[in-house]
């Protein structure tokens, strides 16, 4: 399950990622919070995987 959870975080981080660069390049401040929140959100979520994986 855990090699699930950080496939899904990775595509979230990517996501993110995208809407983050697509709100600066329109000039979308919303769309470009909204990405950065979704980006440190998967971060934080792999950081968790990381430490699951070194306590196993």
């Amino acid at each position: 399950m855990s090699g699930e959870d950080k496939t899904r975080n990775k595509v979230e981080e990517i996501s993110g990622d995208a809407k983050e660069r697509m709100g600066k390049v329109s000039g979308d401040k919303d769309l470009e919070r909204e990405g950065s929140k979704e980006k440190s959100k998967a971060n934080l979520k792999q950081a968790g995987e990381k430490v699951k994986d070194a306590l196993r």
